[in-house]
């Protein structure tokens, strides 16, 4: 036996954030690093990359381009060394909707891919993610 009365058959949410937003899974186009940023590390190059190209960034505006700038210039520094620029670096990028988590606070629903995980372009042996791979293993045993 439930409790209360039965739903109705065709209940609709009123309860749905006006400023709610769903974003198409496909990657975006994306923009260059800029060279006047004078990013060394694979590791904020591999950054740049992923944020540019996310779905988040259908709706970016200058503004948020230039915290991203900001911010690979942050994570550059952490992957020189600097580790007590993690805290910033996730602070930034949770304003983003970096994490599932994030992604609900901000009202944000990426939809569902009909890919397979496993499914797209083949990985390329000579990825610059290799190297970036074996510069985060160098960081990560100096501490």
């Amino acid at each position: 036996m439930t409790r209360g009365p039965s739903p109705k058959p065709n209940a609709v949410r009123r309860n749905v954030h006006e400023h709610a937003q769903e974003l198409t899974p496909e990657a975006q186009p994306g923009r260059s690093l800029p060279t006047a940023l004078g990013v060394k590390t694979g590791g904020a190059r591999r950054f740049w990359k992923t944020w540019s190209t996310a779905p988040q960034t259908a709706t970016w505006v200058e503004t948020d381009w230039a915290e991203l700038e900001i911010t690979t210039k942050l994570v550059d520094e952490f992957f020189k060394g600097d580790t007590k620029l993690a805290g910033e670096i996730r602070q930034r990028v949770a304003k983003w909707g970096a994490t599932v988590e994030d992604r609900n606070r901000l009202r944000m629903k990426i939809e569902e891919s009909n890919e397979s995980p496993g499914e797209g372009t083949p990985a390329d042996p000579q990825n610059e993610d290799t190297v970036t791979d074996e510069e985060l293993f160098k960081f990560l045993s100096q501490n």
